[in-house]
């Protein structure tokens, strides 16, 4: 038997149980596949009804989303989110959808042009792939078997060396091309044995600093294998749903950063067995690359908690004085740490050209003199300063 089970469900179950009613969704509205979000009111008028009828996510990852991004919609469905978000983004950003569905991607296309008239500009794209799979443009493949059916061993070789082909030269999605992904309560709908390659492709189409602002379905506890069997749970957004601390830990072994549960429903959306799923919104940010350098940097972590560690291991101390090096000090400057530290550079700055090795395996604590310079022996007052005949403090 050619297809095995694997993560407690048949490959082919699974996928044709998520294309079968998302099929009937887009062309019936199915109550059963969608959690109540509120949206911004006045991003919905330019959106035709039929669209926003058979929007089936969870939460509002649009919230997340600026002026002037390239953002990606995964598993974009009737182009809801898409729309919501071209508005967020304006005339200098840019939305690409991408779905495997293709009666949902009928009906995005369908109105594409219609509601770019009504906005004054068109930056929507709407691309037919899977999303754990964004090299391979379905669409192509699509007008290559049109001209080239298969019906050979020889054919069917021809085509999996044409799908290599395009991926390399004309992925659906380059590398290092967006500044946001997004998705809505679609991940657990993905094969288990292919998560592991959606996480790494959010990952490869990101930009460097680029982030990912994803809603999905959680579960408190595992799943058993008797539910991930139920094609109908798991096409329900139910039985694919990861467990709490695992969908953090996806994040964490693709090599993002920052991780943040932004929002977690308090009510569950269905409890089965005992074990509740609720919505969950979550951001995390790429960046971690590039050589440790050595610039005599400090950070000093503000609190409130006694102490924290970062994704990188380094264990803060509130109100101590942290050697880090130049790629930490930069992260910690952007979000989403900003406002958690304090940044003390270097009195004399060093060109990063002439920068050493930074030592990860030295104290964690930074001594002043390290950052101030060890000659440093400045005496003087800031002016303005109170004294004798100051009145700058009655």
């Amino acid at each position: 038997m050619s297809d095995k089970r694997q993560g407690g469900i048949e490959r082919i179950e699974v996928e044709e149980a998520v294309r079968q009613r998302y099929e009937r969704a887009a062309r019936k509205v199915e109550a059963g596949l969608c959690v109540p979000v509120s949206y911004d009111r006045s991003l919905l008028e330019v959106i035709p009804e039929e669209i926003i009828q058979r929007d089936y996510g969870c939460g509002d990852p649009s919230r997340y989303v600026r002026e002037g991004e390239t953002v990606i919609d995964l598993g974009s469905g009737s182009g809801k989110g898409c729309y919501i978000i071209a508005q967020v983004v304006g005339p200098r950003g840019k939305v690409i959808g991408v779905d495997f569905n293709e009666e949902m991607l009928a009906l995005a296309r369908g109105h594409r042009e219609a509601i770019g008239r009504r906005l004054g500009y068109h930056n929507v794209e709407l691309r037919r792939g899977r999303i754990q799979n964004l090299r391979l443009d379905l669409d192509l493949i699509e007008q290559y078997l049109a001209r080239h059916p298969v019906r050979s061993s020889s054919d069917l070789l021809k085509l999996r060396e044409f799908e290599e082909k395009i991926s390399n030269e004309q992925p659906l999605i380059p590398d290092d091309s967006v500044d946001v992904v997004v998705s809505n309560c679609v991940l657990n709908l993905v094969r288990p044995e292919d998560k592991r390659a959606l996480f790494s492709e959010m990952y490869r189409v990101l930009r460097r600093g680029g982030r990912v602002a994803i809603s999905d379905i959680v579960s408190d506890e595992p799943v058993p294998d008797h539910l991930k069997n139920d094609p109908e749970l798991w096409s329900g957004c139910v039985s694919g749903a990861f467990q709490e601390e695992e969908l953090l830990r996806s994040f964490e072994e693709a090599k993002f950063h920052g991780i943040r549960i932004e929002e977690m429903q308090s009510e569950p959306y269905r409890t089965i067995e005992g074990i509740e799923f609720r919505p969950m919104t979550i951001t995390a940010y790429k960046g971690k690359e590039g050589a440790c350098i050595e610039r005599n940097q400090a950070v000093i972590y503000r609190g409130p908690w006694k102490q924290v560690v970062d994704d990188d291991n380094h264990v803060l101390s509130r109100g101590a004085r942290i050697a880090v090096c130049d790629k930490t000090f930069q992260m910690y400057s952007k979000p989403p740490y900003q406002d958690e530290f304090i940044l003390i550079p270097p009195r004399e700055e060093i060109p990063p050209e002439q920068a050493g090795i930074f030592d990860c395996a030295r104290t964690p604590r930074r001594h002043p003199r390290e950052t101030k310079g060890m000659d440093y022996a400045v005496t003087q007052a800031l002016p303005g300063v109170c004294g004798p005949s100051s009145t700058c403090c009655s």
